[in-house]
């Protein structure tokens, strides 16, 4: 009991006795500069910023080098596209189509011409592209025609210069012969395409006949009983056989060979006195190579014009039909041992 008291005695004066001087209250704020454990940790690390990374082409390389090479690309497969499209025309196309093509392109000497510009003294020349300084029509056929130069308009030199060497005459007519048979074939297609193209001559093109013969081929215009190339009794010709006419000198310019004109009446005899058929279908012929003429056929071409009245009907049974009455153009085969005409 003794030791109980002790001690409670020991503790009251504990609990009596004033707190230590330097131990701060437990409500005192903490001392200046120092922070708590937890902000000062988190202020420790501070914020870095973002990291970028930009990169940076050379110039003159950006973008697969521009796209230059699209272009060459896109006129290399536009070559291509042209060079197969003409390939298919060429394989589209007939022979004679293709030899027209391949002499189109065959080189052309142009003549020289004797007074070129200044040669005479100032304002003298004569430039090269006046039609009157190129002495022949330039034509596309197998056998080039040129004129050496000096000579006259309507002079040419031979036609067999396009034909090989060392060939005798019998070879080089063969040759010749086998070139006109195929101009006779498209003057003939072409000619009549031309006549039933064209609304004025479309319905006359029955009375145009086509005939192969010994001399060449013979081109015939025939009347009928709707149609009549002149005048009766003269040598006037009517405006749609003009137009007919006008077709087949179109079609001659074509060709270089030499033409043959002849005239043909019915047995119909003039009342009148001092006229008769044999004149009439001369004049009548002349008349014809007169119209070809100032179409551009060139009168150097012209073999004969002839008038035969009605010595050659083309119906006997009947001398006085109206089909008796024709004009007949013959495109004459070439000789090639002959000077051409053109």
């Amino acid at each position: 009991m003794a030791e109980q008291a002790t001690a409670e005695a020991a503790q009251a004066e504990a609990a009596a006795a004033p707190p230590p001087t330097d131990a701060p209250p437990a409500d005192a704020p903490p001392p200046e500069g120092e922070q708590p454990a937890a902000e000062g940790a988190a202020e420790a690390a501070p914020q870095l910023p973002p990291i970028i990374i930009k990169k940076v082409m050379p110039e003159g390389h950006g973008g697969a080098h521009g796209g230059a090479w699209k272009i060459a690309l896109a006129d290399m497969m536009t070559a291509m596209m042209a060079f197969f499209l003409l390939m298919w025309l060429l394989g589209a196309a007939a022979a004679d189509q293709r030899k027209s093509i391949a002499e189109y392109f065959q080189p052309t000497n142009a003549p020289r011409v004797d007074k070129s510009g200044g040669s005479t003294g100032f304002f003298g020349g004569q430039s090269i592209i006046d039609p009157k300084a190129l002495p022949v029509q330039l034509t596309q056929s197998g056998i080039i025609q040129i004129s050496a130069p000096g000579r006259e308009e309507n002079e040419s030199t031979h036609e067999d210069q396009a034909l090989p060497q060392g060939l005798n005459e019998e070879e080089k007519r063969k040759i010749a012969a086998e070139q006109d048979e195929k101009n006779f074939e498209n003057l003939q297609a072409k000619l009549k395409a031309q006549i039933a193209g064209d609304g004025k001559t479309a319905d006359l093109l029955s009375v145009v006949k086509f005939v192969k013969e010994k001399e060449g081929l013979r081109i015939e215009i025939l009347d009928n009983a709707g149609f009549s190339m002149f005048s009766s009794g003269t040598n006037a010709m009517a405006s749609e056989a003009k137009a007919l006419i006008q077709k087949v000198g179109e079609s001659l310019k074509g060709v270089p060979n030499e033409i043959a004109v002849r005239g043909h009446t019915d047995n119909v005899q003039f009342k009148a006195s001092g006229n008769n058929n044999w004149s009439l279908s001369a004049n009548r012929a002349d008349a014809t190579r007169q119209f070809l003429n100032d179409m551009g056929v060139d009168d150097s071409r012209f073999s004969r014009i002839e008038g035969v009245a009605d010595s050659q009907p083309v119906d006997a049974a009947h001398p006085s039909d109206p089909k008796n009455r024709r004009i007949s153009i013959t495109v004459l085969y070439r000789d090639p041992g002959k000077g051409a005409k053109n």
